[in-house]
């Protein structure tokens, strides 16, 4: 069989992604230019992998990664990395759908700018809106404190959040502190360089820490307005809620932890306030689960 020789390789972590997955992948495979796909399945317990299968059951740009457990994403998305040798990695969420040109957009602007690490773009929800995660700083506790009371919605001139959606979209590439880990375009050479995902974020954070780590080693982060992808958010997150809250509070610690030097009883404040707000989440998933439950039985 003739090996595919591909500038661009596509990492898809997948868990229970149901029928998006297939529709992901077709996304990808519609590429204008040459593209490998490894999908790595966390052990997913649904119908994913198998339609996926059956579709593509002999699609040589088509390379299945299979794990008895789940050993989260950012784990599995590093096991993939032993079998790529184009010049780029875009890592894409299950979850995602790509346009034919997509990929050629992607590449072509990385070329342009070597000084750039990684890049990401405008992640669309279903109904064409911006996703609030697309463009950001990152999160630190003082901006976290901010986005959760608010203050920037009450007191603009004052008080700005990690999360720039509602400022007005570029028209042109621009380096930004964060970008969307469900559409990460990352160049392999500083990949290389800067090292792979931190396999101790089991899920979520990962990205941040991503993409500190990346600025710290005098890589730029691009944010390509004209690329736009869409996102239908949640689809995995969905099935577990409560976990997936567990794993971003818990997350979010360890990034804190790791990169940000306070003084220790500081670190009570901090512990605090983010449990606080996990159970405050918790209560609310539960009592919103439980009203539209009571709805749907009336």
């Amino acid at each position: 069989m003739r090996k595919i020789i591909s500038p661009v390789s596509v990492v898809i972590v997948n868990f229970n992604s149901a029928e998006l997955l297939t529709q992901c992948v077709d996304s990808v495979l519609s590429s204008t230019i040459p593209v490998l796909i490894y999908v790595v399945d966390n052990a997913s317990t649904d119908h994913s992998l198998t339609q996926l299968q059956e579709k593509y059951p002999a699609e040589p740009r088509l390379h299945i990664i299979k794990n008895s457990t789940n050993f989260g994403f950012a784990k599995a998305a590093n096991q993939a990395l032993s079998h790529i040798t184009s010049s780029y990695i875009l890592f894409l969420n299950p979850d995602c759908l790509l346009t034919a040109d997509t990929l050629k957009q992607f590449y072509t602007c990385m070329e342009q700018y070597p000084q750039a690490g990684m890049a990401g773009c405008l992640v669309k929800n279903l109904d064409g809106t911006e996703q609030a995660g697309c463009r950001r700083h990152i999160p630190t506790p003082w901006r976290s404190f901010i986005q959760t009371l608010h203050l920037d919605q009450l007191f603009p001139n004052q008080f700005q959040s990690f999360l720039l959606a509602r400022q007005p979209l570029p028209t042109q590439p621009l380096p930004i502190e964060g970008i969307s880990g469900a559409c990460m375009f990352v160049r392999k050479s500083a990949l290389e360089q800067v090292g792979p995902m931190d396999e101790s974020y089991f899920l979520h954070c990962e990205d941040l820490d991503w993409f500190i780590r990346f600025q710290r080693d005098n890589w730029l982060i691009l944010f390509i307005p004209s690329i736009e992808v869409v996102h239908i958010k949640g689809v995995c997150s969905r099935q577990l809620p409560y976990k997936v809250l567990w794993y971003k509070h818990r997350g979010m610690l360890r990034l804190y932890r790791k990169f940000f030097n306070y003084p220790w009883w500081s670190w009570i404040v901090l512990f605090t306030a983010v449990w606080t707000r996990f159970i405050f989440l918790v209560l609310s998933t539960f009592l919103s689960g439980f009203i539209a439950r009571f709805h749907r039985k009336t």
